[in-house]
């Protein structure tokens, strides 16, 4: 098998593979999965050259960009891992207002080149998030109620095809690779190399408010925020967490010990207002509970830096994590009363449910994403030991089953197919995603959604027969 240009070829057996595979997944739950080879590229030559060799080789491609997906889709059994995490190269055209960047560029990164321009991106909300995955997952970031999911800001993509040759996909030369590009998520039948991206202005001043609230105000709290959203702006970002800690409580905001300390289970209402100058938090005081919050920060002016702090808090590296996730358009009263079990059965760790209130952003014909619904319930698990894998998987997945009736779909940000199937996309736009993955890849070269035998539950129970 001949080398890649600039990079390295990492074959299973070999001193430096196991390092490179654990290497290929932030969550500290790996799974068991073990590629032949993984292919370590350095440049855009470099993934082609992998592309083809691998082709030759009739070997199937998983692809990891910021190694951020939950279950480590690109890390398969057998074939191929093409590790684009070395891609990281971006620019800038302030007067056009587009960025160019490849698939490991972080968040961060990007929004500090575009802050002295005045410009914006709706990045992923882990500072660690790769946009590779997260662009083609949809991409719910920072500011999405307003500018819409990433993906509908990607302008073009250069991607390397199953037959090895590099592209330059436009809405006009390659409208149905693009249509596919802009949210298949893992199902997507390429190696991006670069992102092409449409810029947005910057918000004049960002205002957080976070009340934390004591469980037992946690249902009144849930549909009160339902029926809250609709007088909101769209420039406000409006979550509930229910858990353990302090909720994302700026530090001025909370105590270690107090009562909203880490050893506290709290429900905490957090809304961000991406502002123009007034400050649309205001009616979040006028809760009818609001006197009882245990703690609380009103419209406080933050910054980005700040936000991808309060958010690598709540996810924070170095555990084990299990994520799941349901969209949801049904009346709050009939989700919390399916939901129940998952609230109350929350484990005593980091873990958390995360009730996300999105609204809907108008779908757009180029673009296959299309999952999307009022309210994302999101059980978030999190903890240290490998002897509690099954219970915690078990927690994130299994008491989804109960509120499957009422589910719009997933989103691919915490893709667990594998675990729980649902839609990622709508009937039509998951059919004709497979016509045009039958045009563009018709023997299968890249991998697609994982299936069952993949799930990291299924890996967890093996564990605990064996």
């Amino acid at each position: 098998m001949h080398g890649l240009p600039h990079g390295a070829l990492v074959p299973r057996g070999d001193a430096a593979y196991e390092g490179a595979r654990l290497d290929a997944v932030w969550n500290e739950r790996k799974p068991n999965r073990y590629p032949d080879v993984i292919a370590l590229a350095e440049t855009e030559q470099d993934v082609v050259a992998a592309v083809r060799m691998a082709r030759d080789a009739g070997m199937a491609i998983g692809i990891r960009s910021g190694g951020h997906s939950w279950v480590g889709n690109g890390v398969r059994d057998g074939g191929m891992l093409l590790d684009l995490s070395r891609l990281q190269h971006f620019s800038v055209d302030p007067t056009a207002r587009t960025a160019s960047v490849q698939p490991a560029v972080t968040g961060p990164a990007l929004l500090d080149a575009l802050a002295p321009h005045g410009l914006f991106f709706p990045t992923g909300h882990a500072p660690t998030v790769g946009l590779g995955g997260f662009l083609l997952g949809g991409g719910y970031g920072w500011n999405s109620r307003r500018l819409g999911p990433a993906c509908l800001s990607i302008t073009a993509v250069d991607v390397v095809l199953a037959d090895g040759t590099l592209v330059h996909a436009t809405d006009a030369s390659h409208p149905d690779l693009l249509w596919a590009a802009r949210g298949s998520g893992p199902g997507f039948f390429g190696a991006v190399t670069r992102f092409h991206l449409a810029l947005h202005d910057a918000p004049r001043r960002i205002l957080r408010t976070v009340h934390s609230y004591p469980p037992e105000l946690r249902d009144e709290v849930l549909a009160w925020s339902y029926d809250m959203l609709e007088a909101l702006p769209r420039e406000v970002e409006f979550s509930v967490k229910v858990g353990w800690g302090a909720g994302g409580l700026p530090p001025e905001g909370r105590s270690a010990s107090g009562p909203d300390g880490p050893d506290r289970r709290t429900v905490s209402v957090t809304a961000t207002a991406f502002s123009d100058g007034a400050n649309p938090l205001i009616s979040l005081e006028e809760a009818p509970f609001r006197d009882r919050a245990l703690r609380a920060v009103v419209a406080a002016e933050t910054t980005m830096a700040e936000l991808y702090d309060y958010a690598d808090r709540m996810t924070p590296a170095g555990l084990r994590w299990a994520l799941d996730g349901i969209w949801s358009d049904a009346p709050a009263k009939e989700i919390l009363d399916a939901a129940r079990p998952l609230f109350d059965s929350l484990p005593d760790t980091t873990s958390h449910v995360l009730w996300m209130l999105w609204g809907g952003h108008p779908e757009r014909g180029d673009a296959c994403w299309s999952s999307q619904a009022k309210v994302y319930l999101s059980p978030n698990a999190g903890w240290s030991d490998p002897a509690e894998d099954l219970a915690h998987e078990r927690w994130a997945h299994g008491h989804l089953a109960a509120v499957q009736h009422l589910s719009a779909g997933l989103q691919f940000s915490d893709n667990n197919l594998a675990d729980r199937f649902d839609h990622g996309l709508s009937p039509a736009n998951a059919a004709r995603l497979e016509e045009i993955r039958t045009a563009y890849d018709p023997e299968g070269l890249f991998r697609t959604y994982m299936a069952p035998a993949e799930s990291t539950t299924a890996y967890a129970a093996e564990a605990r027969t064996s």
